[in-house]
């Protein structure tokens, strides 16, 4: 152990340290690095998990890419069939980072009841459709099976199925109207197998989920005919890239849009959240560098006679200086220390007891989602812990104009 070390050691444990003039500056230091703290994880979590949640909202209802025909204009119809017989159908090797590809197809109808009807799109899915967003989503019954023969159960949303009075096991009939002027409305009966609820009411409003294949026969489809190819990507943060390959590696007959392009005014307020989170944790990490400057400062001018000494001993300044980083290295670790403490138990709370709701009509999300990870928790502690030091550097430098002799005469 070195001495300044030792010195430093002794300073933190004695009495007079705890007593002293700057003992209430010093927990405000402490305060301040244990508020920033909580506040940049708080925001880190929420910001990302709120982005997160929403873009598996909105892939949980269109996938993260969209394959279609050329002469489609993405509305909730499928007119334009394509051939499933494509090279990247079932799996898309040609292009890496594609996890999942699945089949779909719209139709646009009216749900009618004895009492009310609605307008919804029916949206057609094969035994190939991913369901792990819609199982999360899932609220009452079960998720249809539609890997055997055609058959008519539907998953509806909880907001069609409380403005239609429509429960599990329900008979719901549904109308079609068809592209020839002259052709009359056709009707399908389905059976409310599950409902869900995905909190977003865009979507909720809109769709049910059935069989595709009571869509390719209401268009007069072939059996080999769809409406689109829904494409998931493993990594969501470079998915322009992976779009750009996509469109690259299909005919050029078909079209492919990413859901970044498709719904640009959401993930335009999501990447706000980028900056946003970027000025809390710059703004946290200066209001609790300014504090221990100040707390640095102090402990400075309380301990001038001692500084005195050891100069008058032939201590270097760098030695001394060092005395005093100790001290601050200890009081940001204890500021960091009380800060994870309630931070990340406020953060587990709302993760698994749902502590702080949302209102989904604005946020999307019924609650504050919650995002942890490691990795980000050690890289905001350590580069905490680092600026802070790196900016109590230059007021430390006052040692080295402190003199000995004014220094032991000093009161």
């Amino acid at each position: 152990m070195n001495l300044e070390f030792f010195i430093a050691k002794r300073i933190i444990a004695s009495k007079d340290y705890k007593s002293s003039v700057s003992a209430p500056i010093i927990k405000i230091a402490i305060t301040a690095i244990a508020l920033g703290i909580i506040m940049m994880l708080v925001s880190i979590a929420t910001g990302v998990g709120l982005q997160q949640k929403i873009h598996e909202k909105v892939s949980a209802f269109n996938g993260d890419i969209i394959i279609s025909n050329f002469d489609t204009n993405y509305s909730n119809d499928s007119q334009q069939p394509i051939s499933k017989n494509q090279d990247f159908y079932p799996n898309f090797d040609a292009v890496e980072g594609v996890s999942h590809v699945q089949v779909t197809a719209l139709k646009s109808g009216v749900i009618r009841t004895e009492t009310d009807f609605e307008g919804i799109v029916v949206k057609g899915v094969g035994d190939d459709f991913d369901w792990q967003y819609f199982d999360e989503f899932l609220t009452e019954g079960r998720l249809p099976n539609y890997s055997d023969n055609l058959n008519s159960e539907i998953l509806i949303s909880e907001y069609l199925a409380n403005r239609l009075q429509l429960k599990l096991d329900d008979k719901v009939v549904t109308y079609f109207m068809q592209d020839g002027n002259n052709e009359r409305a056709r009707s399908r009966g389905f059976d409310v197998v599950g409902i869900y609820n995905s909190g977003f009411q865009q979507f909720d409003e809109q769709f049910l989920i059935a069989d595709i294949r009571h869509i390719q026969r209401l268009n007069n489809w072939e059996d080999d005919q769809i409406g689109a190819f829904e494409v998931f990507v493993n990594d969501f943060d470079n998915i322009q890239a992976i779009g750009n390959a996509v469109y690259d590696q299909t005919a050029s007959t078909l079209d492919s849009q990413t859901i970044r392009e498709k719904y640009g005014s959401i993930f335009e307020w999501l990447d706000l959240f980028d900056f946003n989170i970027a000025l809390i944790i710059g703004i946290m990490i200066l209001v609790a560098g300014i504090n221990m400057i100040t707390a640095l400062l102090v402990l400075i001018l309380e301990r001038t006679q001692m500084i005195g000494i050891l100069k008058a001993l032939g201590t270097s300044d760098w030695s001394v200086r060092k005395v005093f980083l100790y001290n601050a290295m200890y009081l940001i670790g204890v500021g960091l220390f009380w800060g994870n403490v309630i931070g990340l138990g406020l953060l587990f709370a709302q993760k698994y007891f749902k502590l702080f709701p949302l209102n989904p009509d604005t946020y999307y999300v019924s609650e504050a989602p919650v995002y942890l990870d490691i990795s980000y928790i050690i890289f905001l502690n350590v580069g905490t812990f680092l600026l802070c030091l790196l900016m109590l550097l230059i007021p430390s430098y006052i040692i080295s104009r402190i003199s000995p002799v004014k220094a032991m005469r000093f009161e």
